[in-house]
């Protein structure tokens, strides 16, 4: 199920009209109306085409009044890049597996943080205290949780809420979360775990 969002994002790009719509949103935001006189089309066309790329959340909008502006969604267009990387990475080109040797310095201090922001976060029978402000601990959160979620299954919202509900009572916000820090799928309603290749890592941050 998880190719099938690569192959959808794929799918989305293989269209001229929706290629020259991020190529101007890439600019800057545009109206709908704007988007169809520069383009020489509908704002039917438009309408379409944008759906389309709504659905694999290559773009956003907003509603101001009668208008409908579009935006270009630069977060996802570079997780969906890093996935599809990864994906085809040739096993030589790859990292060397650092789990067949001995934890360099990095990783262990990497892994102290973690433990200690599980311990710190989480009570002993493993509710989350308090969701962290700091950026670094609240994606070591997050992928605590995403992990305790089954790989390829897909959750309504309802049941995504129940799931989150086990460990904190604010599931609009950790469900909130998990979109943007790409944990999640998001589509129609329906809720799906991303590849690990996807999520946003907090190894990286300082």
């Amino acid at each position: 199920m998880q190719l099938d969002k690569l192959v959808n994002y794929h799918k989305a790009l293989a269209d001229p009209t929706r290629v020259r719509m991020l190529i101007l949103l890439a600019e800057g935001e545009l109206t709908g109306q704007e988007l169809a006189e520069k383009l020489f089309l509908s704002p039917a066309t438009i309408t379409h085409h944008a759906g389309k790329l709504r659905g694999v959340s290559l773009i956003r909008e907003r509603r101001d009044k009668n208008a409908i502006y579009f935006s270009l969604d630069r977060y996802f267009v570079k997780q969906y890049e890093g996935a599809l990387q990864a994906m085809l990475a040739k096993p030589a080109e790859a990292e060397p597996a650092k789990e067949a040797e001995p934890m360099d310095e990095k990783n262990e201090k990497n892994e102290k943080l973690k433990q200690s922001v599980l311990r710190n976060f989480f009570t002993a029978d493993g509710k989350l205290k308090h969701i962290p402000a700091q950026l670094k601990k609240k994606r070591i959160v997050l992928e605590h949780l995403a992990e305790r979620l089954q790989e390829g299954r897909s959750y309504t919202e309802k049941e995504l809420n129940a799931f989150i509900q086990a460990y904190h009572p604010d599931f609009a916000t950790i469900r909130r979360e998990f979109i943007m820090h790409a944990y999640l799928y998001r589509e129609r309603e329906v809720y799906e775990r991303n590849p690990r290749e996807m999520w946003e890592r907090w190894e990286t941050l300082a």
